[in-house]
């Protein structure tokens, strides 16, 4: 049992200094839509002083995210927009259209699922590392230096 412990404790402190190492931390948000839950598994990686979104050009997809997949699990049918995605477990990216605006692509191994526009806007403030919010009302919103981007998505 001690031998055990020792290997837990030994393999968490691996997990953490990776962590540290790469500088991004993985993050978790969840919400209740139409009574089902959304789950949102990300990497947080920090700006360093770089503008990451405001130098990608059009046409590049982005993984939303770092140190692996953005992944969206959902208990019940989601609409974004016009589309649904069934219940299961995707890949979210973000693609920068020529417009300047972005899209929010859902992808299930190579095929695309959805792909939605997201609203684009200027934050007040700043925001350091890479935060992904999910609202029990239907909102998503990814946000990153000085740039927010959104969309609604409803339970069908």
């Amino acid at each position: 049992m001690i031998k055990r412990a020792s290997l837990v404790a030994v393999l968490a402190l691996v997990t953490s200094s990776l962590v540290l190492a790469h500088g991004n931390a993985r993050a978790e948000v969840k919400a209740e839509i139409g009574g089902k839950t959304v789950t949102i598994e990300y990497g947080r990686p920090s700006l360093k002083g770089r503008d990451m979104l405001g130098q990608a050009e059009a046409g590049m997809t982005w993984r939303l995210g770092a140190d692996g997949a953005t992944t969206l699990r959902n208990e019940g049918p989601l609409g974004f927009g016009e589309q649904t995605v069934p219940p299961g477990e995707y890949v979210l990216k973000a693609r920068k259209v020529a417009d300047g605006g972005w899209h929010l692509v859902v992808t299930a191994g190579d095929e695309v699922v959805a792909e939605v526009p997201l609203t684009t806007s200027e934050l007040a403030e700043s925001v350091e590392m890479f935060t992904i919010e999910l609202s029990g009302s239907g909102r998503f919103e990814a946000k990153w230096g000085t740039l927010s981007l959104a969309t609604d998505l409803v339970a069908r």
